[in-house]
C-alpha cells in the first residue's frame, strides 16, 4: 500500500521529527495538533475555548489539504491536561461535528507539548 505525506502550509509546521498528515490509501492519519497559530508560530494563549478553535482550524487545514473535511473523520483523540475543561472543549469540538460524529476517547494527561492544555489527533477516511 502507498504512503503519501500530507502537508498544508495553512497549518503549523510539525515542531518534531513527524507529518502533519499520512494517507495510506483511502485512509488519512492526522497528527495530533495544538494551539500553535500558522501565522505567528506562536502557541495560542487564551481561554481553553480559544486553544480548542485553533486546534481544530488546525486539523480542518489539514483535511483541506487531503481534500477531505471534518464528515471524513471516523476517529478523534483528544488529550487534556485537565479532565475539568472536558465541557467546554466538547462544545467547541461538537460544532465541527453537527450529524454523525466520529468515534472518540478523551483522556488526561500530565503534560502536552509546549504545555498547552489540549491536543487533538484523528483519522479520516474517503
Amino acid at each position: 500500500m502507498s504512503k503519501k505525506i500530507v502537508y498544508s502550509e495553512k497549518a503549523p509546521a510539525p515542531i518534531g521529527p513527524y507529518s502533519q498528515a499520512v494517507q495510506s490509501g483511502n485512509m488519512l492519519f492526522v497528527s495530533g495538533q495544538i494551539a500553535i497559530q500558522q501565522s505567528t508560530g506562536n502557541i495560542l494563549k487564551g481561554s481553553i475555548e480559544e486553544e480548542t478553535a485553533q486546534v481544530m482550524s488546525n486539523l480542518q487545514e489539514i483535511l483541506t489539504a487531503a481534500e477531505m473535511d471534518f464528515s471524513n473523520v471516523v476517529k478523534c483523540s483528544i488529550f487534556l491536561k485537565d479532565m475539568n475543561n472536558f465541557p467546554r472543549v466538547n462544545e467547541i469540538y461538537g460544532k465541527y461535528f453537527t450529524a454523525n460524529p466520529p468515534a472518540r476517547e478523551t483522556v488526561e494527561v500530565s503534560r502536552l507539548p509546549k504545555d498547552v492544555n489540549v491536543e487533538i489527533s484523528c483519522i479520516a477516511v474517503k
